[in-house]
């Protein structure tokens, strides 16, 4: 079969072939054993097994310790624009149906692998489509992907003005690609001149700097686990830590908790909730301060005890695995200081963003924290992130968060 492929072939060991059969869509450098002609980085290569079978096709960087970046197995696709227009209105079909029609007005519209698209990211906040392009194949794309993705959401009914890039990773930088940020021009249409926008999630307003905020703006994945708190936080004195624009407080506060203190260690941060909780009328009960979690937790162990429920939302302690274990000891240390402070009948929402740091680690750390901290947890709910970040079986990293719900007993 591979006599007959368009593309120049790489024949891979029988452990890539392995993974590939697994479901994992990458080939690593040290898997590769033969490239059969002159390739450029970001051309699409065929992928061949050590005994000749062809195993998929995909887009080769040399720059990249992920070689190549497998993004069908058919032998008889097509790689034209129809055939990605097809993908991108699979994808925005998927979102229609699994969010609705009122919550994918503001959702993740390309999980990279997850939808068959490598290295990268789009989300949509109402008007404006913000994309990461992580990989050298989906750049060299870009002109024809945006394009298309304006064209599909357009021939909705969706009103979309334009797609603006955080392209300011340093991830680029290992793909061979330079950072930037900034409006992609459209075809024939003007520049927008904004680089903010309002959404309403879950019935709480907020203005997403898409130019400056983290990652492409606002955190979409903890939607529907911000709406579970809401549900139980009636009448209860929240503590919400690490709150980035207070996303947690917020629906914490619109779930009729009696008060809410939010906190995080960036002033830019916390000026944002603040003016979140007042625009939605909600500062009357959410005050909002900067502090290091780590600092503040073993204070508040000195004061009599005022919260019945804590939030623990913090940034992914790892991003390798060779800091898995220092990570570990940095989120248990967060959640057995939260278990300490809760009264006996208190609640506590903890996650963790990490796919290093799997469900399995995590659980063993919260076991672990609640018998350090001599207390025994009632399980309330175990969550995973919104079904808009699908997680793909076979891709770990599509399976990150990991989000429970106790009740200290």
């Amino acid at each position: 079969m591979k006599a007959n492929r368009p593309y120049i072939p790489v024949t891979i060991t029988a452990k890539g072939q392995a993974a590939l059969a697994g479901g994992h869509p990458w080939v690593y450098e040290g898997e590769v054993t033969g490239v059969g002609g002159a390739v450029t980085d970001g051309d699409l290569v065929d992928v061949i097994g050590p005994k000749g079978a062809y195993l998929g096709t995909g887009f080769y960087n040399s720059h990249s310790r992920i070689r190549v970046r497998v993004l069908s197995r058919n032998a008889n696709d097509k790689f034209d624009e129809a055939f990605w227009r097809r993908r991108i209105q699979y994808a925005w079909d998927y979102r229609k149906t699994v969010m609705g029609a009122a919550d994918s007005r503001c959702c993740r519209i390309i999980f990279g692998e997850a939808d068959q698209f490598p290295g990268l990211t789009v989300d949509r906040f109402e008007s404006v489509l913000v994309a990461q392009v992580l990989s050298l194949g989906m750049e060299r794309l870009k002109p024809m992907l945006f394009r298309l993705l304006a064209e599909v959401l357009r021939s909705d009914g969706q009103e979309i003005a334009g797609v603006y890039e955080r392209n300011d990773v340093a991830i680029r930088t290992l793909e061979g690609m330079e950072q930037s940020k900034g409006w992609y021009p459209l075809p024939g249409e003007a520049v927008p001149d904004f680089t903010s926008v309002d959404i309403t999630e879950n019935d709480i307003v907020y203005t997403v700097d898409f130019e400056n905020g983290q990652k492409t703006g606002f955190f979409l994945d903890q939607k529907y686990n911000r709406r579970a708190v809401a549900k139980i936080a009636a009448g209860h004195t929240v503590l919400d830590c690490f709150t980035h624009t207070g996303s947690f407080a917020l629906n914490a506060a619109r779930g009729g908790a009696k008060h809410v203190t939010a906190v995080d260690v960036s002033e830019y941060a916390v000026a944002c909730a603040r003016e979140n909780a007042r625009r939605n009328g909600l500062d009357g009960v959410m005050d909002c301060v900067c502090a290091n979690v780590f600092d503040l937790l073993p204070k508040l162990a000195e004061e009599p005890a005022k919260y019945d429920f804590i939030i623990l939302d913090p940034p992914a302690f790892t991003k390798s695995r060779k800091t898995t274990d220092s990570a570990m000891r940095g989120y248990k240390e967060i959640n057995y200081r939260a278990m300490k402070l809760l009264p006996r009948g208190g609640y506590l929402a903890t996650c963790s963003c990490s796919h290093f740091a799997t469900e399995e680690l995590f659980v063993k750390m919260l076991r672990s924290a609640a018998r350090d901290a001599g207390v025994q947890l009632r399980q309330i709910e175990a969550r995973q992130q919104c079904a808009d970040h699908p997680i793909l079986w076979g891709v770990e990293e599509t399976n990150y968060l990991k989000f429970f719900i106790f009740q200290v007993v």
